[in-house]
């Protein structure tokens, strides 16, 4: 297991991280707010994210965790966070201390390996050895010709820079040249499902997978074919959460996640610990309370039933 796993997963072996942006834009209020200022569906309100970002920090939760959607696409209808993934990772980097900052996950075959490269070590050496670099292939045929990249190859350009990214350019440079900045431990990479890859393939060279949501059974099942090609290398999930002020409310699924008071949520946590799950990002664009009180409540008492003492 890479070393930088410890510090996010703890003694416990098991914690929570928040999915950015820490918005409710896809809450009923959320969708009135977004209708009058006459934004698209799926583009969040990012003017209080720093303030929330800190908030987390602080918080004791572990990780905030990024996507990469380089172009908005309304047949997808999601933004994401809205900034360009490694410009606003190094920002958070500035603003938070001790959480740790996730890519799930950057599309490996629509950017320049050796940019990627120097982007993921700036980012992790202005973090002080925060990042977890999640990766994938990409999954939105849109993008492709707009960055002049062969969609049918992105299996191969995904592998060619998996390498880039952990042998840190040796051997591949002119004669004196460096990268920097350089860091002697290479980031850890985790996968976003397979990346055009055998699960033999990622289960040898990646250092851990970042699994889609889904219930503590199927996450059981997927578990078993990871540890089988991976051994004891972290599994990561995420899980959208609508927390109900109601902390005796019951559980209710919702698609990729639920809608409970926090008990329920407390015994979804431990039933995901149970099926093998190592870290779970919550997303809160569902919530129909604002998300700093959610933040705040998990971490009065949600988060001390699973994180060591800080």
């Amino acid at each position: 297991m890479h070393p930088r796993f410890q510090r996010l997963l703890g003694t416990r072996q098991f914690s929570i991280g928040l999915e950015l942006p820490l918005d409710n834009d896809w809450s009923a209020d959320g969708q009135r707010s977004r209708l009058k200022e006459d934004r698209p569906f799926g583009v969040p309100d990012l003017k209080q994210h720093a303030q929330l970002a800190r908030l987390a920090d602080s918080s004791g939760f572990k990780a905030l965790w990024v996507r990469d959607v380089p172009v908005y696409d309304p047949n997808f209808g999601d933004a994401a966070q809205v900034f360009e993934t490694f410009s606003y990772l190094g920002y958070l980097a500035g603003i938070t201390q001790n959480i740790m900052l996730g890519t799930a996950a950057v599309v490996l075959p629509l950017r320049q390996p050796w940019l990627t490269l120097k982007a993921a070590n700036s980012v992790d050496e202005l973090s002080d050895g925060r990042l977890l670099l999640g990766v994938a292939s990409g999954d939105r045929p849109m993008e492709y010709p707009l960055f002049g990249v062969d969609y049918a190859q992105r299996g191969e350009s995904f592998r060619n820079t998996v390498e880039l990214l952990q042998s840190q350019g040796h051997g591949r440079l002119p004669e004196g040249a460096r990268l920097l900045p350089e860091r002697e431990v290479p980031v850890p990479l985790l996968v976003a499902g397979l990346g055009q890859q055998s699960a033999a393939w990622i289960g040898k060279h990646m250092d851990g997978w970042l699994a889609y949501p889904g219930t503590p059974e199927e996450h059981h099942h997927r578990v078993d074919i990871w540890r089988d090609v991976s051994g004891d290398k972290p599994y990561i999930t995420f899980l959208h959460l609508d927390l109900e002020a109601n902390p005796h409310a019951p559980m209710k699924r919702v698609r990729f996640g639920g809608r409970s008071g926090r008990l329920g949520l407390i015994d979804e946590l431990q039933a995901l610990k149970a099926a093998g799950v190592q870290h779970v990002g919550l997303h809160l664009r569902r919530s129909e309370r604002p998300v700093a009180e959610v933040i705040s409540e998990l971490a009065e008492h949600v988060l001390p039933r699973f994180h060591d003492p800080l």
